[in-house]
């Protein structure tokens, strides 16, 4: 609904800048739309009219806006501004939020925007960058409503209509002791409808999920999926003191990122890469792709070269290699992305791999036998040569079980050199796939035709 709501605004916004109407651009920027559905507008935007719109967001809405963007997109803006303008367009914030912006900027202008921040916040959002970005220390908020064990409900409602609001995604006030150790949680619902009377520990519950500061990301994103949490209170993994809560909202991002991370590495870009980057700027992030896929191109031309002469002899062998290499690679990305998915939730490990391996290995099997014969007897009519049918066929039955392989083997050795098996999993599968199949293709032949 959003997504199609901004998408007709963009058409609007482009009618109103070509006809210089500024005024009803600014309106709909600032009054009209709201900031997630801005920050799409910017990003949907070529260099030159997004200059235009930035210009015309009010710098109250700047801090607002800028949280929705995109890393790349974010770096751009806030280079541009400096200190004073910062902490004004940060002012309404959250310290999480805050603190992913502050990562992407140089360390001196972070320096004078904590400088420039009230103790309270700058130690806050301190406590914050002091953990990596990709952990729960680094996505948690510090803005949290605390109550005692010790206590009435009566006086947590109280204390709670003495704010004048509440921070949002607040679904549980988290109890602690009076050194801040974690205890446990009290829900809102429960607050409701227990009697004012009792103590928070009769009705707080103890066996609420808690989430270690040093906890990667991805980790804290599957809790939220298998537990249905709305908010997670996170501790000190040593003291067990409470250090702040992650909320849904932040785990979505998580969940988002990493999606867009495994589709973009796929094809070795940036997950942060804007879609509207200029081009000097997108042909030097892609070039070094290319030249990694140039070497592994070489490779494979390098084993062709070596069947120069059984190709010369046999022009058929040149019609049909891109047959075999093709359907080893098919069948190595689809074994690939299979054990990337299930590595990305959690159900594949060490332990199971050796399952999958061998039930990969039959699949490649089964199908590369399937396959052969297809293939095969389509190379025997088309070239009317038995030889060239038996040949193909049996190279096809390598390469699939090759492929089945690869695509198992590499995402956990990958993983176990802490290499990204999305980033660098799929060159070194296509380059394992082509070598074997025009190897085992172009070697058949050869003893064959020799």
């Amino acid at each position: 609904m959003a997504t199609t709501l901004a998408k007709s605004h963009l058409d609007i916004l482009n009618e109103a800048l070509e006809a210089g109407q500024l005024q009803q651009v600014r309106r709909l920027l600032n009054v009209s739309l709201k900031p997630a559905d801005v920050a799409h507008l910017l990003e949907s935007s070529p260099p030159r009219e997004r200059s235009v719109l930035w210009s015309l967001v009010d710098q109250e809405n700047e801090g607002e806006v800028l949280q929705y963007l995109s890393d790349d997109l974010q770096e751009t803006f806030l280079s541009e501004m400096n200190a004073e303008e910062l902490v004004a367009a940060l002012e309404h914030i959250d310290i999480d939020d805050i603190a992913d912006m502050l990562q992407n900027l140089p360390s001196t202008l972070t320096a004078e925007v904590l400088r420039s921040m009230d103790q309270q916040d700058r130690e806050r959002l301190e406590q914050v960058l002091s953990y990596p970005e990709d952990t729960a220390g680094g996505l948690m908020n510090t803005d949290t409503i605390t109550v005692r064990p010790d206590i009435s409900v009566d006086t947590v409602l109280r204390y709670l209509r003495r704010h004048d609001e509440i921070p949002s995604m607040t679904d549980s006030i988290f109890v602690v002791s009076r050194k801040d150790a974690f205890i446990g949680v009290l829900p809102l619902a429960k607050i409701l409808v227990s009697d004012p009377e009792m103590m928070v520990r009769e009705v707080m519950d103890t066996d609420a999920i808690t989430i270690s500061a040093d906890t990667p990301d991805t980790e804290v994103a599957k809790l939220f999926e298998r537990h249905d949490l709305v908010s997670a209170p996170v501790v000190d993994p040593e003291s067990k003191l409470l250090l702040g809560r992650i909320t849904i909202d932040d785990v979505v991002d998580v969940i988002r990122e990493d999606a867009e991370h495994s589709m973009m590495s796929m094809a070795g870009l940036d997950d942060d890469e804007d879609t509207f980057a200029p081009a000097l700027k997108t042909t030097k992030r892609r070039a070094v792709w290319l030249g990694i896929n140039l070497i592994t191109a070489f490779i494979a031309s390098a084993v062709i070269g070596i069947f120069e002469a059984t190709i010369q002899q046999v022009v058929a062998l040149a019609v049909l290699m891109p047959i075999v290499a093709s359907m080893g690679g098919i069948a190595g990305s689809q074994a690939l992305t299979l054990i990337i998915r299930g590595q990305a939730l959690g159900q594949v490990e060490r332990s199971n791999a050796g399952w999958l391996l061998n039930r990969e290995l039959i699949v490649g099997s089964l199908n590369g036998i399937l396959w052969a014969i297809v293939i095969g007897i389509a190379a025997i009519l088309w070239f009317e040569d038995t030889t060239i049918g038996i040949v193909i066929g049996a190279a096809i039955v390598i390469n699939l079980i090759a492929a089945a392989l690869a695509g198992t083997l590499l995402p956990v050795l990958l993983k176990a050199w802490n290499i990204d098996p999305a980033l660098a999993g799929s060159v070194i599968l296509t380059t394992i796939t082509d070598v074997v199949g025009f190897m085992s293709f172009l070697g058949l032949a050869t003893l064959f035709y020799a």
